[in-house]
């Protein structure tokens, strides 16, 4: 079947927006085409008009939280899915915290399995690094990526022994495979619910310091560096994280990072009260932090941007910012907001905030995906950068509606998603 986008606004090599029709045959961008009096599409395509609308390559979430198997009255691999779809993902990776723990060749399986059943977005299963991400015991690597993970992550908990975590990257080294680090100090963050700082000291709260997240990016990067090993460093939300990654980079360490929309748009100052919705891990931190996270994105130190997509029950996060589970959703407000706050506002350039979630994610996991050129998967998200509207936690796709973003007006809506040239989501 051949897909015509015809008066596609895209983004050439030099950033600008260029008008393009799509031309896609059985899943695959055949051509682009320059728009034209003379020009129609074949007779029988099917036609979507894009004009006035951004097309970008679909977006990529590295790190994501499906909840199933074990919790799916929070989220299911389907609602997940057809969250990603409304937020224009195509591709995400979904981490291992799951019960049972994705520490085995079966349960791998399974997260395929149900991610092809729903047939909505391409869903990568990362495996845990120790067996039930208890530390203790190292999973069996070249069964589970023989059985399709795509990297090894505890995600959730922090590799807690040296040894451990220096075992594991040579294992992973030498099936050429990447670590992904939840970086956490246990012993500094027990009780924690908030960032270390005034907040927590004025409503009496445990607080998390930055140093819990930094002591196992530094301790990592000199464990990669001696194996060799792609690292690649979760949710980064310190000042100090930055630095030492920067650092890292610059003398030829093969470490890669993230950054959330919120690490990158709120500090512990902008917390409203005791409301949950605002309890995430890592915490919201300083604006110091949040200027560094900024920087560190717009300088290369920070590869891509992931959302930590962090569905909860309703009863859950009501339990209070000590008792309730930490995290929030993502997919569908995380394009919205980093373009209303930064691009909008002529802070960011368009084209770099699209490559941080296409492209740079592709080429740091070597995916085959992240394009809009010639030969590439139709994986495509057609974006509305001018209409506004509030974000409306009652009206997403997820099971979750735990967001700190409620109410607040923004543009840059993805209103059509395609995978594979097959279209996942429609406004």
């Amino acid at each position: 079947m051949i897909q015509i986008i015809m008066n596609a606004s895209v983004l050439n090599e030099q950033g600008e927006q260029v008008s393009k029709h799509i031309v896609i045959e059985d899943g695959i961008i055949k051509t682009l085409v320059e728009p034209d009096a003379g020009w129609s599409a074949p007779e029988g395509a099917e036609v979507t008009d894009a004009a006035g609308k951004l097309v970008t390559p679909g977006l990529i979430d590295m790190h994501v939280h499906l909840r199933e198997p074990g919790f799916e009255h929070k989220e299911t691999i389907e609602t997940g899915s057809r969250s990603a779809a409304k937020g224009g993902f195509t591709t995400i990776a979904c981490m291992p915290n799951t019960k049972p723990v994705t520490d085995n060749p079966e349960t791998v399986q399974l997260v395929l399995e149900k991610a092809r059943e729903a047939g909505i977005v391409k869903v990568l299963p990362y495996a845990a690094i120790t067996v039930r991400e208890l530390g203790r015991e190292l999973t069996d690597f070249e069964a589970l990526k023989a059985a399709g993970a795509v990297g090894f992550t505890d995600d959730g908990v922090g590799v807690q022994n040296a040894k451990m975590m220096k075992d594991a990257m040579r294992r992973a080294k030498e099936l050429n495979m990447p670590v992904i680090a939840h970086c956490e100090e246990n012993s500094l963050v027990e009780g924690g619910s908030v960032t270390e700082g005034k907040f927590a000291e004025q409503h009496g709260l445990i607080g998390i310091p930055n140093e819990s997240e930094a002591i196992h990016v530094g301790r990592d990067i000199l464990l990669a560096e001696a194996t060799g090993v792609h690292y690649h460093v979760c949710h980064v939300s310190t000042e100090q994280s930055v630095r030492l990654i920067r650092q890292a980079k610059e003398v030829g360490i093969h470490v890669t990072a993230e950054v959330c929309p919120h690490h990158l748009l709120l500090s512990d100052e902008d917390i409203p009260g005791l409301d949950a919705n605002w309890k995430m891990n890592p915490p919201l931190r300083s604006p110091r932090d949040v200027e560094a996270c900024i920087e560190g994105l717009l300088d290369g130190t920070l590869d891509i941007i992931v959302t930590d997509h962090a569905p909860h029950a309703a009863e859950e996060k009501a339990k209070g910012m000590e008792m309730a589970p930490f995290g929030i959703v993502g997919f569908e407000t995380a394009f919205p907001l980093l373009y209303t706050k930064f691009v909008a506002t002529g802070k960011w350039d368009l084209a770099m905030l699209v490559q941080r979630m296409t492209s740079d994610p592709a080429r740091v996991f070597g995916l085959n995906t992240g394009r809009l050129e010639e030969g590439a998967p139709a994986d495509l998200t057609m974006i509305d950068l001018e209409t506004e509207k509030a974000v409306n936690p009652e009206e997403f796709a997820s099971k979750g509606r735990n967001t700190p973003f409620t109410g607040w007006k923004l543009k840059g809506w993805p209103v059509k998603t395609w995978m594979d040239g097959k279209v996942v989501f429609e406004a």
